[in-house]
């Protein structure tokens, strides 16, 4: 099993659940953060004095997928997020050793 975390731009929350709810991911996070990459930030004006926004408003989806369905999630994962501006966010793939669905005591696959 693998985790992947995203981090997204917010607007494009809507089309990343479909598309991974489309390609049988039965669950996620969804957790608003704020950073910067490369994109460094921007200024705005407001009431009439500029200020610095140095940390930008994003959102972290987490969803753990079989290893069967990884390459079609992340397929889909950055068909749906991109938009091919800088700021269109990363994705990172790491291992989860083991899922327990507290409720039942279910583990692993049958825990997803």
């Amino acid at each position: 099993m693998k985790m992947i975390t995203s981090v997204i731009r917010p607007h494009k929350l809507d089309e990343v659940r479909e598309a991974l709810e489309g390609v049988g991911v039965s669950g996620m996070t969804v957790t608003e953060v704020r950073g910067f990459g490369r994109q460094k930030g921007h200024t705005e004006l407001y009431r009439g004095a500029e200020y610095v926004v140095d940390f930008l408003p994003k959102l972290k989806v987490e969803a753990v997928v079989p290893d069967a369905l990884l390459d079609t999630v992340l397929d889909e994962l950055q068909r749906a997020a991109r938009t091919g501006n800088v700021g269109d966010g990363k994705v990172f793939v790491t291992d989860v050793e083991q899922v327990i669905r507290i409720r039942t005591g279910e583990l692993d696959a049958d825990a997803l």
